[in-house]
């Protein structure tokens, strides 16, 4: 009988991950194997348990897919993807190449989409088909012959669900209604918005009474109250979260039951990688062999994932984690104006406390203030809380402003940013110096997490109440926090504030051990208040503009559409790969062997269709009309939904621990990601605008790479030619082609400065090739070139992989550290990656250094010197401001002598700036 499985790679490759995250499985080259291990062992066990006679891996593409053009910010909460699972994703998918096993994956779509469709496609056949993922969004796909098969996690076996359990699971008539509960109740993990207000319990009411969001919004008559409001109100919001929600059954892609047969593996191909990764448990396992002696280590109990010998156990992990029970600790509910005033009192005597606020949301520009909790000695916190009305908690707030604006106490919070901006809601400046335990993490651990749960976990050996403790799971189900008493809460906001303080002890030395005080203080702490300053300014955006904007290339698209059509000779769906594919390749026949996908799919991606550009021309047309779409779904349709009806800015959050790099990122718009280079990209700039009566002024560093490699490396020729205010490009390409100055060509210039911004991040010849559209020997000439006439350069990156090499960590000119694990690793691929992170992160960590000290001084002089204008944007090495007329001069000079003056290197640091009426204009 056949069985087929699906499984969703990167749901399982988190998951392992994950698991192991507070105590990872490096092997001897310093590389982190966890999130392949717990794969391998979770895929052993399904081969062996269910023995399925067909089966496919399903991963998510590469690029974005269909729901992120049409919405910026589906997942777009979520954390960088762990570089640890970014290097493991290649390994991992060469060891299921070695099992025989088909790699499914289709440009645009996500894996729950192409395992949907299979999954369907086998349903219908009477093929009984498990699809493995712990995802619940799969529960709509379940029927007759599909199931969800759940991994199993701990003492939790695997869980099959079929329509009676998912049924049973969501309280709903069929598995097709998980699509109108999660469209109603969103998802926060992917960021669907669904109905505010409306939580799980509520969503299966209203699916029960009306079976599905159409019918229901067909008879919002027959709602009352608030449940009315708020569905009339978000219909639109509520159809489309249900368009996000819907997990697509008609991807191009075939159920091929031939290739989807299992086979025997490689046997010698997966002995090869897992020797590499020193798998040896899992060898022995695989492949029967003896097992060889080993130095006798503690005995591993239990398994996380049920087949885990190769890794630590939850167990063994974390196996007495202290409890707020098993302590003995004094916190106090501060619910009067007599012990608020002893506490203060108290409080003001102190050099150093923590403090954190509770709320009712995570916008800190709309939330409003729950209550405050402070620590000032370990295992000692007292909760304030305040009531709904807003006069009464300003005033209560007022009582306390003593506290938060006193200079001479250390103030220790976690992400202090947020407490900062929702405070400033309520008139109140945290002053004095800061210390946040996230940030101090993040300079010593850049690419781990650093939630306080976690922190507590690893640092104090603690288990925290979890806030799904208290207010529910995530989700739009979730509590309020103000729905909460504060006898509730009091313990859970006390513990916050205890821990963070004693966290501070740990981390403040860990920093000093490492090296890396000065960076936390001189630069990561005082630009909390800065980037805390802009966030509350916000920009202004321009949604006419937009709207034009928006109607100007709708219409293109539509023009384009009919060109294509009829350079195609016949009309099809451009937003369709498959049918692009097949007008391409079957019909118009552009070359004689197109890629294809290992499902027979002709390939179609941005990538292949810029390289058969110049093939025929419908191809530049077909790219262009993608173009317009992601910038339509993505900024112009999307930027005036973020706008806050109270101010009529956009408020973007500023991001400091995210990137391993040190630069700053932004979301909500992600403004990192806004394309300049087309005509039609800096559309999106030009809705940028200065506040009534301003004018908008824009500063960027000049080359700030090029001159912080002429600065490491010492290069005598590329510091000369920047010293002699030279054209860097012009200045590389006479020294390649030996030509005079005066002489270069546009040609040369432009092959000169591919070959310049490539090299410090790490290029090769077939990089360089590709890139200028140049066959390899002219690539390879260019390069030796460039070596040749910038000798120190070459040393200069030979030395940062040595150094490397032998410390395991690179850092940049202010001692921030990049570890690099994988540099002495045997797999190239791997080890390649490393290498060119050791050569560019010096210079991209200390860019992203250089503006953060800038952004500083700029601060603090305009504050010292009472300037009006705003700083509003920072977007790579570039500054942004709303600026008055009467104070330009001021801030173009504060501006500029400041970003020029952030750092002494060998060459001048230079600042180009602009003005204008927009974003556009100005830069």
């Amino acid at each position: 009988m056949q069985k087929l499985f699906l499984l969703d790679a990167y749901a399982l490759i988190y998951r392992a991950y994950y698991a192991l995250i507070k105590n990872p499985r490096i092997n001897s080259k310093g590389f982190n194997t966890s999130a392949i291990l717990g794969f391998v062992n979770t895929l052993e066990e399904v081969l062996k348990k269910e023995n399925p006679t067909h089966i496919g891996i399903a991963f998510d593409p590469a690029g974005p897919t269909f729901r992120h053009e049409a919405y910026e910010q589906y997942k777009a909460q979520r954390e960088e993807t762990p570089e640890v699972i970014r290097l493991s994703v290649p390994i991992i998918k060469d060891i299921i190449r070695a099992y025989n096993i088909p790699i499914l994956e289709v440009p645009g779509y996500e894996a729950d989409d192409v395992i949907g469709t299979l999954a369907t496609l086998a349903g219908k056949k009477q093929i009984p088909t498990y699809m493995m993922t712990p995802d619940k969004d799969y529960g709509q796909l379940v029927s007759d012959c599909v199931f969800m098969y759940r991994p199993k996690y701990g003492d939790k076996e695997f869980e099959v669900m079929g329509v009676e359990e998912v049924k049973a699971k969501f309280s709903i008539a069929s598995p097709l209604q998980v699509i109108d509960m999660l469209g109603l109740m969103g998802d926060s993990a992917d960021n669907i918005p669904g109905c505010p207000g409306v939580g799980e319990k509520t969503a299966q009411k209203l699916i029960a009474e009306f079976g599905s969001i159409e019918n229901l919004l067909e008879h919002t008559d027959q709602l009352k109250g608030a449940i009315r409001t708020k569905v009339e109100t978000n219909r639109e919001q509520i159809c489309f979260s249900k368009f996000l929600a819907t997990i697509k059954t008609d991807v191009p892609i075939e159920l091929d039951l031939d290739a989807l047969k299992r086979e025997s593996p490689n046997e010698s191909e997966l002995r090869k990688i897992f020797e590499e990764l020193e798998f040896r448990t899992l060898l022995e396992r695989v492949f029967k062999t003896e097992k060889k002696p080993e130095a006798k280590g503690p005995a591993m109990q239990g398994d996380l994932f049920g087949f885990f010998t190769d890794g630590p156990t939850e167990e063994t992990k974390n196996p007495n984690l202290t409890r707020l029970e098993d302590l003995k600790y004094d916190y106090q509910l501060l619910d009067n104006e007599e012990k608020i005033a002893e506490f203060i009192q108290n409080i003001l005597t102190k050099e150093i406390f923590s403090l954190d606020t509770e709320t009712t949301g995570t916008d800190p520009i709309t939330a409003e203030l729950v209550g405050m909790s402070f620590s000032y000695a370990e295992n000692q916190a007292v909760y304030i809380p305040v009531p709904k009305d807003r006069e009464e908690t300003q005033k209560i707030v007022n009582l306390l402003k003593p506290v938060f604006e006193n200079e001479h106490a250390v103030k220790v919070g976690q992400n202090i940013k947020y407490d900062m901006l929702v405070l400033s809601n309520y008139g109140v400046q945290i002053k004095g110096k800061l210390f946040d335990t996230m940030i101090a993490h993040y300079v010593l651990q850049p690419e781990l997490r650093h939630n306080m749960d976690y922190l507590a976990e690893i640092y104090l050996k603690y288990q925290t109440i979890h806030i799904d403790e208290l207010i529910g799971p995530k989700g739009k189900g979730q509590k309020n926090m103000r729905d909460l008493s504060p006898t509730e809460v009091y313990k859970y906001a006390c513990e916050d504030a205890d821990v963070t303080l004693k966290l501070k002890a740990l981390l403040e030395k860990e920093m000093q051990e490492s090296g890396v005080t000065e960076l936390f203080e001189q630069i990561e702490m005082p630009l909390v208040p800065v980037l805390a300053y802009m966030e509350r300014n916000g920009v202004r955006i321009d949604t006419e503009a937009l709207k034009e904007s928006s109607r100007h290339f709708t219409a293109r698209m539509q023009q384009i559409e009919t060109e294509v059509h009829q350079l195609a000779g016949v009309e099809f769906n451009i937003a369709s790969p498959k049918q692009v594919g097949e007008v391409l390749f079957d019909r118009l026949k552009i070359v004689e062997k197109p890629k294809k996908t290992k499902t027979g799919q002709y390939i179609t991606s941005e990538e292949v269709l810029e390289s058969l550009k110049g093939k025929h021309e419908i191809v530049g047309k077909i790219l262009e009309h993608r173009g317009l779409k992601k910038l339509l779904g993505t900024y112009i349709d999307a930027l005036p939904q973020l706008i806050n009806p109270a101010t009529g800015h956009i408020h973007t959050s500023f991001n400091q621990t995210v990137t391993a790099t040190g630069r700053l990122s932004s979301s909500n718009p992600n403004l990192q990601n806004i394309p300049i280079r087309n005509e039609d990209g800096k559309e999106i700039r030009k809705a940028f605008i200065p506040d009534d009566g301003c004018e908008f002024f824009s500063a960027d560093y000049s080359q700030i790479e090029l001159r912080i490699m002429a600065h490491l490396s010492g290069d005598p020729h590329m510091i000369e030619a920047f010293q002699k205010e030279q054209d860097i490009h012009a200045a590389t390409a006479a020294k390649i082609y030996k030509e005079e100055l005066s002489e270069v060509t546009r040609e040369q210039r432009s092959k000169a400065k591919t070959a310049n911004f490539g090299i410090i991040y790490g290029i090769s010849v077939f990089g360089l090739a590709e890139r200028l559209n140049v066959d390899r020997k002219e690539a390879k000439e260019l390069i030796d070139g460039y070596f040749s006439n910038y000798p120190d350069v070459k040393r200069y990156m030979d030395e940062s992989i040595q150094v490397a090499r032998e410390k395991g960590y690179i850092e940049t000119i202010f001692n921030r550290k990049r570890y690099l694990p994988d540099i002495n690793s045997r797999n190239a691929v791997v080890r390649g990656y490393a290498e060119r992170n050791a050569i560019n992160a010096p210079i991209q960590g200390s860019a992203a250094d250089i503006i953060k000290v800038a952004m500083v001084r700029i601060y603090k002089r305009f504050m010292e010197e009472g300037i009006r204008s705003k700083m509003i944007l920072q977007v790579h090495d570039e500054l942004n401001f709303s600026v008055l007329p009467e104070e330009k001069e001021k801030v173009q000079q504060i501006v500029i002598s400041e970003m020029e003056g952030a750092y002494k290197m060998k060459v001048p640091l230079r600042a180009d700036c602009g003005w204008g009426q927009n974003w556009l204009e100005a830069h």
